[in-house]
């Protein structure tokens, strides 16, 4: 009779001693998994910061010389990736001119425009009276650039804050877009 007794206190004993060091274990565990959730949140957040970023590009102007993305910090900016050939963008040219001037002080557009020729793009901006700087990006730069941007559809905008960082992306010409623009400059 002994026996079952003196086995029965073994094995709370044991159980006692696995619990404890378990939770040792699990103490140890939770620190270190702590630790590494604060290392991943930090480097997370920092690649969150370079995702989010504006990529950076430089394309010839109206005006024969370059425009860099990076001159338009401090003010909001609004990219319009748009081509003379593509009917929505053309239909959309005349909220965007709405747009324009109802928050010319808080923010810029710039047009880049796509798949057009040289002098077509030329013609489109006379012909339009797009008010707002126009950069001409060639096919050679688009596919490069429109990588970067993720550009699936035209018009594609994308609005990038005056810190360089990209708060919205929008393909199509979307009432939405310009409900956004309203509660964003409110």
């Amino acid at each position: 009779m002994r026996k079952p007794v003196l086995t029965h206190t073994l094995l709370s004993l044991a159980i006692v001693m696995m619990a404890a060091c378990g939770n040792k274990a699990k103490s140890a565990e939770s620190a270190e998994t702590a630790e590494n959730t604060e290392v991943a949140a930090s480097a997370e957040t920092a690649a969150e910061d370079d995702i989010d970023m504006a990529p950076e590009f430089e394309l010839p102007n109206l005006q024969g010389s370059t425009t860099k993305l990076s001159s338009l910090r401090g003010k909001y900016v609004v990219l319009d990736f748009w081509g003379s050939w593509c009917i929505w963008c053309i239909r959309g040219i005349p909220q965007m001119k709405t747009y324009y001037t109802k928050y010319k002080d808080k923010m810029e557009i710039l047009g880049v425009d796509c798949h057009d020729s040289e002098d077509k793009w030329r013609a489109a901006v006379e012909q339009h009276q797009l008010p707002w700087p126009q950069v001409y990006c060639d096919d050679a730069n688009l596919s490069k650039l429109g990588a970067k941007y993720g550009i699936q559809g035209f018009p594609t905008k994308v609005v990038v804050d005056p810190k360089g960082k990209i708060i919205k992306t929008s393909v199509g010409e979307d009432p939405e877009f310009y409900n956004y623009l309203d509660q964003l400059f409110k």
